[in-house]
């Protein structure tokens, strides 16, 4: 008796410590997931704490390691930029990705960030499947773990955009998908592969954008609980750009072209748009079988559709309450999927943003709030006329692009000029304007040493080969006029550059800090988490409160 006694006491303790070690998390995570919400102002997080579920934005926050002061520290907050600071660890200065589009002088084209016409599209034949991340200079988080695994690991990004599925994941990455908006399924390039795996085209087959986009779009809470937002109907809203900018929308109507065809890039107009992200990181996680062997694998997702809605609508309408709402219930999703797959205490989950957002200006103005608008246009024909007026007849000015204005160097060297003092004169003019704070030749940037406030944001995204001669800064408050966006951002101001910073599971201490910090620190200290070199631009220090 008393043996039998001894064996049952011996079986407890064996199947107690079992599962214990269970929960023990490991030397290092075995799957880290980038979560990216694109144009996500902080103020998002804090406005609709109330109505934000027990397991989304707000477990990640009660549970993990939130950053309330963490900043983006250059001046062009645009997509591109964003994701490729986030997990280069460095300033577009470094990583070469100084805005979503700039000029190459010698083809005297523009460039997309993500352009590549060595490679071809893998999924679909239209031209949005030319990219890859060609033209980042930097190496990525993803990139130095699948070196220090002798690519073992599996790195994997996904995005409706291909720039915030690209970027993220890095040159050596196993594969990044983005969303084809002429056929509505998830392509990638010949950058990664010949042919999608089977689990994609399964994928694609099911048709979910279909399924989404026949749906009527109504508020996920009665409309009169939208107390965070003005009244559904208001002056201060795009819409679709059909005269329509109120709820329910009729998605099926509104994406029909014709009798036989549908206009997919309406979805990503939609709070489904991240549905579908989530669905297919999702899939992603299933069946890549991310997370499930000792050699840790990375995967990003960023959210996208939060921006293209966040460009047509108010921060204040009921619609962008209503996609973070629905928002926080796919991240909920995700989580509860990953924690069952992988475990909490083998994931390292983050979120951020890329930029934030303006104020709609004509809202802002109604309420006597400082605001404004440019318009470049109307500047650049004025500059062209000065610069004629000074130097004579010619193509002074090769282009404009998102604050940064290039100068045609050929003319101004075949003319004996000065290219600084060209520039000097464009930026002693172009301050002259109306709403512009800065003006700053590329000159004094490469010149100048500069250790804080706007120039330095300046210098942070500015890139001898790549960027313009002249950068301008807007006053706060002020966005540049276009007929498509109701709200932009692109500036060094905190509503752009203060945005979420949460780290979750693993070992992560639950914690609040206070203190400021830059998202370049989130790339090292993954790094670090995983016992890997941190990516080879990497300009910043990790963040020592996520190891105490």
């Amino acid at each position: 008796m008393r043996l039998l006694f001894l064996a049952c006491l011996c079986f407890s303790v064996i199947f107690q410590t079992n599962g214990q070690n269970k929960n023990i998390p490991p030397q290092r995570p075995k799957l880290v997931v980038g979560i990216v919400v694109d144009q996500m102002r902080i103020d998002y997080l804090y406005r609709y704490w109330n109505k934000f579920e027990n397991n989304g934005f707000k477990k990640l926050v009660n549970e993990g390691a939130f950053y309330k002061n963490a900043h983006l520290n250059y001046i062009f907050t645009q997509t591109g930029c964003g994701h490729a600071t986030i997990f280069t660890g460095a300033e577009p200065s470094v990583h070469g990705i100084v805005s979503n589009y700039w000029y190459l002088r010698s083809k005297k084209q523009k460039l997309y960030c993500c352009e590549d016409k060595n490679v071809t599209p893998v999924g679909s034949d239209t031209k949005k499947g030319n990219r890859s991340p060609v033209n980042m200079l930097a190496s990525t988080v993803g990139d130095e773990l699948r070196v220090s695994t002798l690519m073992k690991g599996k790195v994997i990004g996904v995005s409706l955009k291909d720039r915030a599925a690209i970027l993220p994941a890095g040159h050596t990455a196993n594969a990044a998908y983005w969303y084809d908006s002429d056929s509505g399924n998830m392509i990638t390039s010949s950058h990664y592969m010949k042919q999608l795996p089977k689990w994609v085209l399964d994928f694609n087959a099911k048709k979910l954008a279909d399924v989404y986009l026949d749906r009527l779009w109504t508020p996920l809470l009665p409309i009169e609980q939208y107390t965070e937002s003005l009244p559904d109907s208001n002056k201060f809203e795009y819409g679709f750009g059909n005269g329509q900018s109120v709820f329910p929308y009729d998605l099926a109507f509104i994406s029909k072209k014709d009798k036989t065809s549908r206009n997919y890039e309406v979805l990503m107009d939609t709070p489904f748009g991240n549905t579908l992200t989530k669905d297919f990181a999702i899939a992603t996680i299933m069946n890549e079988e991310l997370g499930k062997d000792d050699i840790p694998d990375m995967l990003t997702v960023s959210f996208s559709s939060t921006d293209y809605m966040g460009h047509r609508y108010n921060p204040y309408s009921v619609e962008m309450e209503d996609v973070y709402l629905r928002l926080d219930k796919e991240i909920a999703h995700l989580i509860e999927f990953i924690e069952t797959e992988v475990g909490k205490e083998n994931v390292v989950i983050f979120l951020t943003a890329d930029h934030g957002s303006s104020q709609h200006p004509d809202y802002m103005k109604s309420i006597k709030y400082p605001q404004g608008k440019f318009n470049p246009s109307y500047s650049m024909t004025l500059l062209k006329s000065y610069l004629n007026a000074v130097y004579g007849q010619g193509e002074w000015v090769m282009e404009y692009i998102d604050g940064q204005i290039y100068l045609n160097h050929n003319l101004i060297e075949d003319s004996k000029l000065s290219l600084k003092e060209v520039q000097e004169k464009t930026a002693d003019f172009m301050i002259q304007f109306n709403g512009i704070a800065n003006a700053m030749s590329a000159y004094s940037m490469v010149n100048t040493p500069f250790s804080d406030g706007i120039f330095k944001f300046m210098q942070n995204s500015f890139n001898q080969e790549r960027s313009g001669d002249v950068f301008i800064n807007l006053r706060p408050g002020w966005v540049e006029e276009s007929s498509i966006y109701m709200v932009n951002h692109n500036t060094p101001y905190s509503y752009d550059t203060n945005v979420p910073l949460i780290f979750y599971g693993w070992k992560i201490p639950r914690q609040t800090v206070y203190q400021k910090v830059n998202i370049t620190s989130i790339a090292p200290s993954i790094s670090f988490m995983l016992n890997i070199s941190t990516p080879n631009g990497c300009t910043s220090n990790i963040l020592t409160n996520l190891f105490n």
